[in-house]
């Protein structure tokens, strides 16, 4: 036996030891049934969740919901009775019952929402994505107060005070509503607005709504009182697709306005369908209540298509009226940061002349009743002194095209206004300012620059060469034998808050020019009163032929709003007409002279200055000058001592007018670099005169004289 098993042993001491035993191998999918139990462990929880929410309406968080909420907004919340916050079945169903919010403290005392009773239901979803959807409101005895403060810089319904700026309005998006009794309050010191409105909600009587939301209320914007009504009828929840429909009317600052159309939803102008329908005395009236300042009109009525994108209000289709006048077109008014934007593009076919007044400051009524001209110190003035409506102009910027067909207007051939404005805090600039005068063109650019105090503005007005006899057809000028053409342009600029005291402290040049060409008038001795063919005009009323006319310049140099002939110099065939004096834009007064110097010997020419005086809006032309008086004098004295044939001595022109170089005249020259034909600078042309001292200069009592004259003092 012990040989037996002494192999064995050996075999077994031989052999190597054996492995350690395998470990099982791992249950195949063990990740994905940790990760079921992780989502049936939250499903169940979310579930219990739920039910215990809904077992209970969730009234045990009512603590937890005053908490929460308050530490949010910083304000004091309180829920004095029921509260109600679940689940019901998937929408958020929130129930309160004597629910306050307070007001921040720089809004005062008072509550900035409160309400007996609120019951709505949220969408779950909205709430994740933050779209704010209510799908159901119901509110009993609501009290809502919205608040700006007078920096326009925080507001009640912002409650993160650490903002630099409070959100602007945005209500969330209400599908359906039950309003009674409820009031909103809305506030704005800076945009000078306080509002009242009371909501309630009735049956509608027609089957395709179910409910119709009424509203009326009162207010003050900017000092005017006004009133509004209307009515949102909601519609059936058994209507697919269904609109919100809403009327509203509003008076106020003699104006009437209605609103009707189509609304996404009770609270959601995004996207409206509107039309709207404004009337009343003055257009400007309802944009004061924005803080915008446009031009005063007479009666109107407008209508157009509204509707609201982002932080756009767009009014398309606009047509209507104003005055004598018509609109069409479409404008946007953008809610942006710092000031409004007024984007606009307009045209009218006819405007009517009165109605064009208040672009420069006259009273449209004024000028309806012929009262453009006012009395200042006992004189009569005609340029506006209505004053720039700076204020305004701090409130909103504006783009605006706007393009007219034809100005009815008598004696005043003007057409085809091209309007470009642009307004940029404070600085307006109107370039374009183009129209069609008489088959001519002016072509303007004006800024006015109300950043500084007084305003300043620059004008820069050019006028093409434009024919004569189509320009003064209503003054008497013959066009079938002018063919002459004049060319202008006026360069200033002056400081004033409006037309009349930035004129009157003006300076610059005046220039009109007068290429060669003819010209046939009924009046147009009168000015070179060649006596024999001025008596042969006063019968015949009218010339046998066209004056011709080699070149001529009408110059003013312009200093602190006093303008002097710089110079007044017109070459005809016959004659040079010279011409001293000016005019002041301070009191509108005027103080020219005219006189003709023949080329040629000419009897009956009286040589003597024809005087235009008098104001801008009344004034006078003395023909019969001291002058000419005094050589009548001296003709019939000689007549009396020696024969008849002696007193026509007076009036005999010895013909040694100088004619002028043209090149000067054409180019608007000032009266030092105008010359003779010959070459030779002229003697007989001064600024402001042409009569001189007899060392060639005016005397210095008489620039005293005039400038007193042209002051006032006198």
């Amino acid at each position: 036996m012990a040989d037996r098993e002494a192999p064995l042993e050996a075999a077994e001491a031989a052999s190597p030891p054996d492995k350690a035993p395998a470990k099982p191998a791992r249950a195949l999918g063990t990740p994905l049934a940790s990760a079921i139990a992780v989502v049936t462990t939250i499903l169940g929880l979310l579930i219990l969740a739920w039910t215990v929410l809904f077992v209970t309406k969730g009234r045990f968080l009512k603590p937890t919901f005053e908490r929460i909420v308050a530490a949010q907004t910083n304000r004091e919340v309180r829920v004095a009775g029921d509260f109600q916050l679940y689940f019901a079945p998937f929408n958020v169903k929130f129930l309160a019952e004597g629910l306050t919010i307070s007001n921040p403290e720089w809004a005062g005392r008072g509550n900035f929402f409160s309400a007996r009773k609120i019951d709505t239901r949220i969408s779950t979803w909205s709430l994740i994505t933050g779209n704010r959807r209510i799908n159901w409101l119901g509110l009993e005895d609501g009290h809502v107060d919205l608040q700006w403060d007078k920096a326009g810089k925080r507001n009640t319904w912002t409650f993160n005070e650490s903002q630099e700026k409070g959100d602007p309005l945005e209500l969330p998006v209400i599908r359906r509503a039950l309003v009674q009794g409820t009031l909103v309050r809305y506030v704005d010191p800076r945009m000078q607005i306080e509002a009242g409105i009371r909501i309630h909600t009735v049956e509608a009587r027609d089957t395709r709504f179910a409910s119709s939301i009424r509203f009326d209320g009162n207010g003050t914007a900017r000092g005017t009182r006004f009133a509004m009504a209307g009515e949102l009828l909601s519609p059936n929840a058994t209507v697919a697709g269904g609109q919100n429909q809403l009327k509203l009317h509003v008076e106020g600052v003699r104006t009437k306005i209605d609103v009707a159309g189509t609304l996404p939803g009770a609270t959601e102008i995004e996207g409206a369908d509107l039309n709207m329908d404004a009337r009343g005395q003055n257009l400007a009236d309802v944009f004061a209540v924005a803080g915008i300042a446009v031009p005063d009109t007479r009666t109107y009525r407008l209508r157009s298509n509204v509707t609201k994108h982002g932080d756009e209000w767009r009014f398309t289709n606009l047509r209507g009226r104003f005055g004598a006048s018509d609109l069409s077109g479409r404008f946007t008014v953008a809610l942006k940061e710092p000031r409004l934007l007024l984007t606009a593009n307009l045209a009218t076919r006819t405007l009517d002349i009165v109605d064009a007044g208040p672009f420069i400051g006259y009273s449209p009524q004024a000028a309806a009743a012929g009262a453009v001209v006012s009395q200042a110190a006992g004189r009569p003035r005609i340029l506006p002194d209505a004053k720039l409506r700076i204020d305004a102009l701090k409130n909103f910027d504006a783009k605006v095209d706007w393009t007219v067909r034809t100005v009815r207007a008598e004696k005043l051939p003007v057409s085809n206004i091209k309007l470009g404005l642009d307004l940029e805090d404070r600085l307006l600039k109107l370039d374009p300012l183009n129209f069609s005068l008489a088959r001519g063109t002016v072509h303007s650019a004006i800024s006015i620059n109300a950043r500084r105090d007084p305003v300043f503005t620059e004008y820069d007005i050019r006028l093409s060469p434009t024919p004569m006899g189509v320009l003064l057809a209503g003054f008497g000028v013959e066009q079938s034998g002018t063919t002459g053409t004049l060319k202008a342009r006026v360069q200033m600029t002056g400081t004033g808050n409006s037309v009349h005291d930035s004129l009157a402290t003006s300076n610059g040049r005046i220039a009109v020019i007068l290429p060669k060409g003819s010209f046939w008038t009924r009046n147009i001795q009168l000015s070179e009163l060649d006596l024999g063919t001025f008596v042969q005009k006063m019968f015949e009323k009218k010339l046998k032929e066209p004056v011709q006319i080699n070149c001529g310049l009408i110059g003013f140099s312009v200093r602190n709003g006093i303008a002097a002939a710089d110079p007044i110099l017109i070459d005809t065939q016959k004659n040079v007409m010279l011409g001293r004096g000016g005019f002041s834009f301070k009191n509108e007064s005027i103080d020219l002279a005219f006189r003709a110097d023949s080329k040629k010997f000419s009897l009956f020419a009286g040589q003597s200055p024809v005087g235009i005086g008098g104001y801008f809006a009344k004034p006078s032309i003395n023909v019969v000058t001291p002058e000419l008086l005094s050589r009548a004098g001296a003709g019939l004295g000689l007549g009396l001592v020696a024969s008849p044939l002696a007193a026509i001595i007076a009036f005999v022109d010895v013909g040694d007018a100088k004619a002028a170089d043209c090149g000067p005249v054409l180019a608007g020259a000032s009266a030092r670099a105008q010359r003779t034909d010959k070459g030779k600078p002229r003697d007989d042309v001064g600024k402001g005169t042409t009569a001189k001292s007899e060392d060639g200069k005016r005397s210095k009592d008489e620039r005293k004289d005039q400038r007193k004259k042209f002051l006032g003092i006198f």
